[in-house]
């Protein structure tokens, strides 16, 4: 096939920061005529915001989604021996975050429609070592919340939401970030409410989480030079802050785009069978952080459709469990079979706010082009 005359990226941040250039200037002025650079308060401006946002009582922003979990699970007291449930199919971070705490993670399979934690698999994953469970919300859907909820309620045990791609989903009209003991957000610049760096956030109900985790991100200190635990350097930066304020303004609107997209997407590959569509349960709202097709030929597809001009991705292609960090775990191909099958034919189609309908219409026109016959 040949390229065609229009290209189509896989994300265009150019498109969204454009028009959002003048608030961006006047937010980075504002910051540096302050000189409150790390941590202060555009953060605590920036907390009280995405706190609302979320429904949540509190939000603490921190350097990434990654510290976000991690302090998260310190918080709870994971630490050395203990184990931490969450699925294989993830970014990288949500195991990492277990890890670093000296704790191992626990894998569960994940959903044939969802691609999240499949609750029928958890309960037999629960041991008296398990001190929390992370279910991801992934590409912008959030998992089943309540029957998670309920088996870890019988064991007594924290529920961490790594929401870090479900900005604004929502679980029977409740937003992410608002049901589980902690909700942790990644502002990675690609995710629905990107920074224009590395940022992320905890949102939580529960005011001594709240102190232990300003504590952790700011060397353990818990006033000027008083340092009541090890901490680390977790702040958020004000320059961070001061975008994502801005950004947030804009949240709403970009997120109905996105599942406007979705929608056309929807309606113009109904009468593909080759290509299985995103499934949104209906117990969620979801954000369509991606839009994630299964094909046949997932790699194949994806080459094909680069030469003609489409840019696609793939979210992930190797499940953590079979990555060789986590070698030491003894888990093999077949351990987790429902999510190596979704990482071998999941493609991830274009979706961002400002794609055109036009553009859409011609990657799915590339899709079924380069489709295995």
């Amino acid at each position: 096939m040949q390229a065609t005359t229009l290209q189509v990226p896989f994300l265009d941040l150019r498109k969204q920061h454009q028009a959002l250039m003048p608030g961006l200037l006047d937010a980075f002025r504002q910051v540096t005529e302050s000189s409150a650079f790390a941590g202060g308060p555009f953060v605590a401006k920036f907390e009280e915001e995405f706190a609302a946002f979320c429904h949540a009582r509190y939000a603490l922003g921190v350097g990434s989604g990654t510290d976000a979990l991690w302090l998260s699970l310190l918080s709870l007291g994971v630490g050395q021996g203990d184990e931490v449930i969450t699925t294989p199919y993830t970014f990288m971070a949500t195991a990492e975050a277990v890890s670093f705490c000296g704790a191992r993670p626990v894998f569960v399979d994940i959903d044939e429609r969802t691609y999240t934690m499949d609750p029928a698999e958890l309960e037999a994953a629960i041991t008296l070592r398990t001190q929390a469970i992370i279910p991801v919300h992934l590409f912008g859907q959030m998992a089943d919340m309540d029957a998670i909820q309920a088996i870890a309620a019988r064991h007594g045990t924290p529920v961490v939401e790594d929401a870090c791609q479900a900005h604004g989903a929502e679980y029977k009209g409740r937003r992410a970030g608002s049901i589980g003991v902690v909700g942790c957000f990644s502002f990675y610049p690609g995710n629905n409410l990107g920074a224009l760096g590395e940022a992320g956030a905890v949102t939580t109900e529960e005011p001594e989480l709240r102190s232990r985790i300003q504590a952790l991100r700011d060397h353990g200190q818990t006033s000027k030079n008083v340092h009541s635990t090890i901490g680390w350097n977790a702040r958020m930066d004000g320059i961070q802050a001061a975008l994502l304020s801005v950004k947030l303004r804009h949240l709403h609107a970009a997120n109905d785009a996105r599942r406007a997209h979705a929608r056309l997407y929807d309606e113009l590959l109904s009468d593909e069978p080759r290509v299985i569509r995103p499934y949104v349960a209906p117990y969620t709202e979801s954000v369509f952080h991606i839009y994630a097709v299964r094909v046949p030929d997932r790699d194949g597809v994806l080459e094909r459709m680069a030469a003609c001009g489409v840019t696609c991705a793939v979210h992930y292609p190797l499940p953590i469990h079979l990555q060789k960090a986590y070698s030491f775990l003894g888990l093999g191909p077949g351990s987790f079979p429902v999510a190596e099958r979704c990482a071998r034919e999941l493609l991830s189609l274009p979706i961002y706010p400002e794609l055109r309908p036009e553009e859409i219409e011609l990657v799915v026109d590339v899709l079924k082009n380069c489709l295995p016959n």
